[in-house]
């Protein structure tokens, strides 16, 4: 397992692009939840915490392609520092007016002002592209970059917590505010990896969402979204209803744990499988292990069966991304993989909220329901795209590997 991933760090510029790449993604993980607890510390009213960080996190994800679009056209050293700065800029603004106890509407507009931040895993992975595209060790460096993103989620919203309870209720969105100036810089200044300026014809023409694949990935990646919103969700309830509300924390961290063990694993292998066939029995275990927690009688259950559904999480994300390179041009490589994680983040928000409906309907089990029937859905869509995803994945076949002994 090592041998790949010393070969990855040993390519020129790949060690300093984990070490910038992995504070430049801890704001993303920080910033939404930090607002929630910020606004709770301050003013107690969970209805505006949850809505005015619903609002951050909702226009980062409907700006981010657009502005990944522009990344594209100008390259990252041109783009990113002016976007980074007003984002940044925002974001201080929101917090003085929350310490200033300044109305409602200011905060919302505030909010969505600061959702111009970059989508930092999206500039990540077009270097990645950048430095391996058709080649194995793309595959090695997907599966790191998810590794990391797992361990940014892993660290980043207790931290942000950890923050604002100890110290005072705006350190936590401030501490993100400070990785965010200092990734971003950390991560530009690694020019040896930054991708250069493709110019074809369809650098300029439409969204990446025409291109033939991508919708079906991105409907996908939504319905992935909401299994891991819904179960968020759930979990908190379901720890409430077992009179031990603090157990949601290392529950949610298995969950995430076996993914990050499923993607360092899936890492050091080399699939010779088709990629819109791993694609499929990504999602299909995906659905199959999304039915387990429902089950669940207690909280240790409950741990272990989200230990299972996590694992086919980043393998999933690995393969998805690496499709992404295949049928997405270089010239709009940025804008394509920020789609996905676009996806992504709308269908946990819609997760999120569905799941809250359901539970308070019928109770905290039911929440576990809304990934079941997300799971459905996302088997269907690719199951009605797979022969799209066959044929874009066709234009370019990658070299075939075999296991690593």
């Amino acid at each position: 397992m090592a041998n790949h991933y010393r070969e990855l760090l040993t390519t020129p510029g790949a060690t300093g692009l984990v070490l910038a790449s992995s504070i430049a993604r801890l704001p993303q993980a920080m910033i939404g939840i930090g607002i929630i607890t910020m606004l709770v510390q301050q003013t107690g009213v969970y209805w505006l915490a949850g809505t005015v960080a619903g609002t951050f996190t909702l226009c980062n994800a409907l700006l981010g392609p657009p502005i990944s679009r522009l990344v594209d056209q100008h390259g990252q050293s041109r783009v990113l520092p002016i976007v980074t700065a007003f984002s940044i800029v925002m974001l201080l603004a929101l917090i003085i007016a929350v310490y200033l106890h300044a109305p409602a509407a200011l905060l919302f507009v505030l909010a969505a002002l600061a959702g111009t931040m970059p989508s930092m895993p999206s500039m990540i992975r077009a270097r990645w592209s950048q430095l391996f595209r058709g080649k194995p060790q793309l595959h090695t460096a997907f599966s790191l970059d998810t590794v990391l993103t797992e361990m940014a989620y892993i660290v980043g919203p207790p931290l942000a917590i950890g923050l604002s309870v100890s110290f005072f209720a705006e350190a936590g969105p401030l501490v993100a505010v400070g990785l965010l100036a200092v990734g971003v810089t950390a991560f530009l200044l690694q020019r040896q990896t930054e991708p250069k300026v493709v110019v074809g014809h369809a650098s300029h023409s439409g969204s990446t969402l025409l291109i033939p694949g991508v919708r079906t990935i991105f409907l996908a990646l939504l319905a992935m979204g909401v299994i891991g919103g819904a179960i968020d969700v759930a979990v908190v309830a379901f720890a409430n209803a077992q009179g031990w509300p603090a157990s949601a924390t290392f529950i949610l961290a298995a969950y995430a744990f076996g993914s990050l063990v499923a993607g360092l694993t899936f890492g050091a292998m080399r699939v010779s499988l088709a990629i819109e066939k791993q694609f499929l029995i990504g999602i299909l275990v995906t659905a199959f292990t999304g039915v387990l927690p429902v089950f669940a009688t207690d909280v240790y259950v409950l741990t272990a069966a989200l230990f299972i559904a996590g694992i086919s999480f980043a393998p999933t994300m690995v393969v998805v991304m690496k499709m992404g390179t295949i049928i997405i041009p270089p010239s709009r490589i940025t804008e394509g993989l920020t789609w996905m994680t676009t996806g992504i983040s709308v269908g946990v928000a819609l997760g999120g909220m569905l799941a809250g409906m359901v539970i308070d309907a019928f109770g905290a089990r039911a929440g576990f329901a809304v990934a079941i029937g997300a799971g459905l859905m996302m088997v269907v869509v690719v199951l009605v795209g797979l022969r799209t995803l066959e044929a874009a994945s066709a234009v370019h076949v990658e070299p075939e590997f075999s296991p690593s002994p």
